[in-house]
């Protein structure tokens, strides 16, 4: 089923969160909900949707800050690799399936910026957190990143069909989002043709 993916602007910073909606059921997912959970809470509550799980790309602050806020307003529950998010409800692996309404969203470990990076594939979709962004790809420098898993993490999302559209977790790119064909045309750390000249980019 494909779902409907709204993409939310975080106040006040260059973050985004995602609301998937299933379409038959007005039942949705939440993504990031950042340092505020009014941005998130003010799309759940105009498009009166139930929100039933609330997940985590990653562990980073400025992605997780508001989840107590929204799983307190929503009664939600939490969904994060544990690597990152200790504590959630629904721990969260490759391969891992969430069922929202009637719509199933696969789930994907892809380390590199953190330990615990998760991408989720909602049909058509790659909502992909601080992994993959428009025109350029997560940093590598932090306690814990891994650039050897971030080259072969991106190296899997540039093998998604050419129309498969790419929400990233932050607004860096010149487009707010994008698709896998352009990230393959306009995305030049997907276009090193192995792994020592990513490292000479991203760690140069």
């Amino acid at each position: 089923m494909i779902p409907d993916i709204v993409q939310i602007p975080i106040t006040g910073t260059d973050n985004f969160s995602y609301l998937v909606i299933c379409p038959q059921t007005g039942k949705a997912l939440g993504v990031d909900p950042g340092l505020s959970p009014d941005s998130l809470l003010s799309a759940i509550r105009s498009r009166e949707v139930t929100l039933e799980v609330l997940a985590n790309t990653h562990g980073h602050r400025d992605h997780i800050a508001g989840n107590a806020d929204i799983l307190k307003a929503t009664g939600a529950r939490l969904a994060a690799n544990p690597l990152d998010v200790k504590g959630a409800e629904i721990p969260l692996g490759e391969g891992t399936r969430l069922q929202i309404g009637s719509m199933v969203i696969e789930v994907l470990h892809t380390p590199g910026h953190t330990p615990g990076s998760m991408v989720f594939n909602p049909q058509g979709a790659l909502i992909t957190g601080d992994t993959l962004f428009v025109t350029r790809c997560g940093r590598a420098d932090f306690p814990g990143s891994d650039p050897a898993a971030l080259y072969h993490s991106l190296l899997r999302l540039a093998a998604f069909p050419p129309e498969t559209q790419v929400f990233p977790g932050h607004d860096y790119g010149p487009k707010s989002h994008s698709t896998i064909a352009y990230e393959r045309e306009y995305n030049e750390y997907l276009k090193c043709p192995d792994l020592e000249s990513f490292l000479r980019l991203r760690m140069g």
